[in-house]
């Protein structure tokens, strides 16, 4: 009669805590009635009542129960709030209920269901309530008792209503799918939960949990694994919805469970391949879901191993799955690697490698074409570049997705980022949103060229697609500021660092790989390395710049090498022998560069004490990055090297081109900013022309100009003339300098220029009697009063010395006549700045001083000008007087120099006669034959 009125009570929700009270004791009472009977057994047989009357009471008063409150308590557990406190009450009275129930209650239970709806309806409510309550769990974690109690009765409950799902709902007329997914999805959530992952638990707290409860995963996992199998034909309709759980189940960290459920991946894969000939859905659904489960926590280097074994292993004993199988398997187990690497740094407190393993990451997903995926990884990298201010990086890693846009109107395919991306609707407006985004990195990094191209690009947009000419003002006045800045903000040139990890310590995306860095503005190499070492303070720094041994990278520890290489920029043949401010040359000699040298000199041969350049060798090793910097990462990986031997002479003419380049560095720095400080320009110059500093070029001279190393070295004669020409170019230069030194110095530092200008004349008068004289002709820019600059031109390959003419080069096709237009883009371009300084025989008849010829002369002096030899000793030496030709330098004939200036070599005993003027319009007509 109690058990009606509780139902009742409870029901209508009134007097809960009597009814709950109640309910417990009733639960308690029958509990240690089971448990007498169970204990007493033969004892009890002389007894009034015998233990199997006892046991047919007791079994009874649970189906009353069962049949009454079960399905009432279960509702109740359903209708209160996850804090009402008598929730929890109610859970332990249904788990007790459970615990009392025999297979036979179970059975009597599931069929005193009057119809099939109806059971089913039961089934998915207590898989819905089993699944919220293990995820949700109504005792304190700590509790272990009654979680581990609860999980028991589960578990016993979901293993009969699986059979119950086997008998009743698997047929093909009685299947319910819905009913099986959910089973499915509690079945994992029981196995993955955190109170069953006794991994995660002291020894002492396992052991016992073991010894009383034994490891559930196990027995669950298997129940799920044959549930599986019992589909048959029905398990084409769980892929690829049932993969992610069934990963989950195979990631948990227990050795026989996960041998027992990988194998479940290959039936997928199986029974997807024999209905449509591939497994692409199988395989797109695991790579997504992989990727977040291990970013979650899941996986480890075991598991990676087991599935390619064991797939492997399956995939052989299936011929016609054998090579997409063993492709598949390859591809997951490297997205493991990769995940495993990321996820080892994701929490690191330097980020620097987590932007490795995201780019690893990203290229991993562009190679095998899931974009959803890699945009993904593209924010993630965007958003570390921007926390630690590397705007650059910011930018081109966006650019990667503005380049998969177009400019359309379609829709957006792929999962917008970002907090502006829900508005944007259609590809053209996220490409410009996020080009305006990548021109404010880049403006911030000062990579303002960069920015220029993103606003051309959105500039011919708004003039010629949207006739947007409101937008189209405001982006071509941003792309002016930029121009402005690159001439005007100060703008440092980074230092780049080559950096080793040798040593089986390190993770696997850094072993034995050499990198090249890009420092930060005005970052010291001591710096760097600070930085570099602070995530790994036992490895040890390798003080040599040799690649090292075997000894090294494959020991257990941690080598790090690190030292400053040189970028290597490819000439830019635009910029050849023109006058080009150092503001913009600059920018391209330490960016857009995929190639770095590092110099080693070591001694070879007899010493000589007196001459050190005698014996000087210079080992260069060239790397090679797999994409060019700056890029989405601050470094790249080096994908080759090779190593050169640079001799003695080839590294003094080496040494000399880049003195000479620096001079004219100076030159045009004060020259365009007439405000910079004279000091540096000094210690240049003088270091330079007196030989008590530094010892002049006299070394060479000793070293490489007697007759002894001619006679030896007879294949380094014409490198001989090359060094003998640069010191020979050298004498122009130094005058220039010179002369700013003395406009530009002050009172007391007179003497000092005094003495400089002496030594000077003495080496000039030196140099020009043994190696000729070579002259400097410098166009003035007339452009709003800007100073004469000197071109920059790196080509000095093409190098010019008295006595190299021994071939006349051939002759040109006349320059054709200038039209009326030419004429008048002639007029124009004469107010353009134009230095240069070459070198040619001497030809009296052309000038750069006089008024411009009638223009049926151009032909003439354009053929005079490229049949002139690059050298003056094979034709007539012109007569002494330097100081009349360098009043009026002559232009015609001129040639690409080793400092990109223009010139003229003449001898040192005869002075030429007074040329005459040349227009430049003949001289750039000249200049495009010449490059023909």
């Amino acid at each position: 009669t109690a058990v009606p009125i509780l139902q009742g009570l409870i029901e209508s929700g009134e007097e809960e805590d009597a009814c709950i009270e109640l309910l417990s004791n009733i639960l308690e009472v029958l509990y240690k009635a089971q448990k007498v009977n169970k204990s007493c057994g033969a004892r009890c047989s002389g007894t009034a009542v015998t233990p199997l009357a006892l046991q047919v009471k007791v079994k009874e008063h649970i189906q009353l129960i069962l049949e009454r409150l079960l399905h009432t308590v279960s509702q109740r557990v359903i209708v209160l709030d996850r804090e009402n406190a008598l929730r929890s009450h109610y859970v332990a009275c249904m788990t007790a209920i459970l615990s009392q129930m025999d297979k036979g209650h179970y059975s009597s239970y599931i069929k005193a269901f009057p119809s099939r709806p109806e059971l089913m309806d039961f089934l998915m409510e207590t898989f819905i309530l089993f699944k919220d309550l293990i995820g949700k769990t109504v005792y304190p974690s700590d509790w272990m008792v009654m979680n581990m109690v609860q999980n028991r009765e589960f578990l016993r409950a979901i293993n009969q209503f699986a059979m119950t799902l086997t008998e009743m709902f698997l047929s093909n007329s009685s299947f319910e799918l819905q009913l099986w997914n959910n089973y499915f999805h509690l079945a994992v959530a029981f196995l993955t939960q955190d109170s069953l992952q006794l991994e995660n638990f002291s020894q002492a707290k396992r052991s016992s949990i073991l010894a009383k409860y034994g490891d559930m995963r196990a027995t669950i996992g298997a129940s799920i694994r044959d549930m599986w199998y019992n589909l048959g034909h029905r398990k084409i309709e769980f892929i690829p919805g049932m993969v992610g759980p069934i990963l989950e189940m195979t990631l948990v960290p227990e050795l026989e469970l996960r041998k027992s459920t990988i194998p479940i991946f290959f039936d997928m894969m199986l029974c997807e391949y024999q209905l449509t000939r591939s497994f692409s859905r199988f395989e797109d659904e695991i790579l997504r879901k992989l990727d977040s489960e291990v970013e979650g926590g899941r996986g480890d280097e075991q598991y990676k191993q087991l599935f390619e074994s064991i797939l492997l292993s399956c995939c052989r004993g299936h011929p016609e799955l054998a090579q997409p199988g063993e492709n598949f398997v390859a591809l997951v187990t490297g997205l493991l690697e990769r995940l495993l690497d990321y996820r080892a740094v994701m929490n690191d407190e330097n980020k620097t490698y987590s932007m490795s393993c995201t780019v690893n990451l990203l290229n991993f997903y562009k190679e095998i074409d899931r974009q959803a995926m890699y945009i993904r990884y593209l924010y993630k990298l965007k958003d570390l570049h921007v926390s630690y201010e590397n705007y650059t990086e910011g930018a081109y890693t966006l650019l990667l997705h503005a380049r998969l846009l177009k400019w359309s109107e379609e829709a957006n395919t792929a999962p917008m980022q970002g907090s502006h991306s829900p508005c944007l609707r259609t590809q053209r407006q996220l490409k410009e949103a996020l080009y305006n985004q990548i021109i404010e990195y880049f403006d911030r990094g000062k990579m303002w060229e960069e920015a220029i191209h993103i606003c051309k690009e959105l500039a011919e947009q708004y003039e010629s697609e949207i006739f947007d000419y409101e937008m189209l003002s405001d982006i071509l006045q941003r792309e002016a500021r930029f121009y402005e800045k690159i001439l005007k903000v100060l703008r440092p040139s980074p230092d780049y660092f080559a950096v080793g990890y040798y040593g089986q310590g390190f993770p696997t995306f850094l072993r034995n790989k050499v990198f090249i860095y890009r420092g930060k503005e005005y970052e010291r190499r001591e710096d760097f390395e600070m930085r570099l070492l602070s995530p790994f303070p036992n490895a040890e720094k390798l003080k040599s710049t040799s690649p090292p041994g075997p000894a090294v990278t494959g020991s257990p520890g941690q080598y790090i090498q690190c030292f400053t290489v040189q970028p290597a920029a490819e000439a830019k043949v635009r910029f050849k022998d023109r006058s080009i401010p150092e503001q913009i040359t600059n920018f391209y000699k330490a960016n857009h560069v995929q190639k770095f040298s590092y110099s080693r000199p070591f001694k070879k041969g007899p010493k000589d004490p007196d001459n050190e350049f005698a014996n000087m060798w210079i080992e260069r090793t060239t790397f090679v990055t797999a994409y060019p910097l700056p890029g989405i990462l601050r470094w790249f990986v080096v994908t080759s090297t090779t190593t050169s031997i640079i001799s003695p002479l080839e590294n003094a003419i080496e040494t000399m081109m880049k003195t000479n380049e620096k001079i004219m560095s100076e030159i045009n720095r004060h020259q365009n900013d007439p405000s910079l400080p004279v000091n540096p320009l000094s210690m240049l110059l003088n270091g330079i022309v007196d030989p008590a500093v530094m010892g002049g070029f006299a070394k060479y001279e000793t070293a490489f100009f007697q007759e002894s190393y001619v006679q030896e070295h007879p294949e380094d004669k014409g490198s001989i003339e090359k060094l003998k020409d640069l010191i020979a170019w050298q004498t122009p230069l130094l005058a220039e300098g010179i002369r700013i030194h003395r406009r530009k110095v002050t009172e007391d530092l007179r003497p000092f220029h005094e003495r400089m200008e002496q030594c000077f004349v003495q080496l000039r008068a030196k140099v020009e009697s043994q190696y000729g004289v070579r002259e400097m002709v410098c166009f003035e820019d007339r452009r709003s009063g800007r100073p004469p600059s000197m071109a920059w031109g790196p080509d000095w390959d093409r190098l010019s010395h008295p006595g190299d003419s021994t071939e006349t080069p051939p002759t040109p096709k006349p320059a054709p006549r200038p039209s009326e237009s030419e004429d008048r883009r002639s007029e124009r371009k004469e107010n353009r700045s134009s230095a240069f300084f070459g070198h040619r025989r001497q030809d009296p008849r052309h000038s750069v001083c006089e008024p411009p010829e009638p223009k049926d002369e151009k032909r003439r002096l354009s053929r005079n000008a490229s049949e002139s030899s690059v050298g003056s000793s094979g034709g007539e030496p012109p007569p002494p007087g330097r100081e009349a030709a360098g009043a009026q330098p002559g232009a015609a004939g001129l040639s690409p120099s080793p400092t990109g200036f223009g010139g003229r070599v003449k001898s040192a005993t005869k002075a030429p006669p007074l040329p005459r003027k040349i227009s430049p319009a003949v001289y750039e007509t000249f200049l495009e034959q010449s490059a023909a």
